[in-house]
């Protein structure tokens, strides 16, 4: 079985048993479910599709279900807007229809870094770019989680920092949700075309490194991050909650600006202000060029 088979395989079979067949709308049919979730007739069912067809999908069969087959199944399943893209990405069914291309090595636009500088004593910013690489982060940012200027290019990498240091444990109140939402993310770039070999080196490298990553990484869950909160208990200002909200850049599908703030008036407000005063005292980080 190919790679994308084996993982559209484990993806429907994972989502299958998460379903809850009352929500599903189907009705009581006194049979005693042995299993949690769906029957795979069911999702046949629901899906407007044979048994025989939905059973040879699951298996990873090779089968080209069309984009119509494939929306059926992911509303059958209840998957939300993430997993229905990551749904897709394992069938080979691209947004736009045209071939992917050879991944290009990603860099912030000129323009990009004078806006998150422009940002730097109000709002932290970060970039983040393929398998949620660290394009960019301004003094705020760098400040309120870690000095990713200051790290080798081939360590600057939020999930990477997430999971191997143990600064960022140390960081996050909610460090297992925070963790798991990377996870999850990161699940997205698996499958993708434009960048396969690296997504797949970074995974393998977290999943030898760390227990955590391994085990939520076999769950099969896909997240994507569009807005939330942060809990830190930070070393210099101590407890805060920052709420972030992510900006796609149109024209660059694949760079996401991160940016934190919080609530006026707040005790998280008066920490992240403090910590902006502490940032001024500090000269900016020379990025390492070493290794790029």
């Amino acid at each position: 079985m190919a790679p994308n088979n084996r993982e559209l395989a484990d993806f429907l079979r994972r989502s299958r048993a998460q379903c809850d067949p009352e929500r599903a709308g189907l009705p009581p049919d006194g049979r005693v479910r042995r299993v949690p979730g769906l029957r795979r007739e069911e999702v046949a069912r629901l899906s407007g599709v044979s048994a025989d067809y939905y059973a040879r999908l699951e298996q990873g069969r090779s089968i080209n279900p069309s984009p119509a087959v494939v929306e059926a199944v992911g509303h059958a399943l209840g998957l939300d807007e993430a997993g229905l893209a990551h749904l897709k990405d394992l069938v080979g069914i691209t947004a736009t229809g045209r071939p992917s291309r050879p991944p290009s090595v990603q860099r912030l636009r000129p323009g990009l870094h004078r806006l998150l500088d422009s940002l730097d004593t109000a709002v932290p910013a970060l970039a983040l770019g393929r398998q949620s690489a660290v394009l960019g982060a301004n003094r705020m940012a760098r400040a309120l989680f870690a000095d990713f200027d200051a790290m080798p290019a081939a360590e600057r990498n939020y999930t990477r920092w997430l999971f191997l240091d143990q600064d960022a444990r140390d960081l996050f109140v909610d460090w297992e949700v925070q963790a798991r939402a990377a996870v999850e993310n990161l699940r997205l770039d698996a499958v993708r075309e434009s960048d396969r070999q690296a997504t797949g080196a970074l995974v393998t490298e977290l999943r030898e490194r760390s227990e955590d990553f391994d085990r939520w990484w076999r769950q099969h869950r896909v997240h994507q991050r569009t807005h939330g909160s942060k809990r830190l208990l930070h070393p210099l200002v101590g407890e805060l909650t920052v709420e972030y909200e992510t900006l796609a850049l149109p024209g660059d599908s694949e760079t996401t600006l991160f940016l934190y703030t919080t609530e006026p008036g707040s005790a998280s407000a008066q920490a992240l202000s403090l910590l902006a005063s502490w940032t001024l005292k500090r000269p900016p980080t020379t990025p390492k060029r070493s290794h790029d």
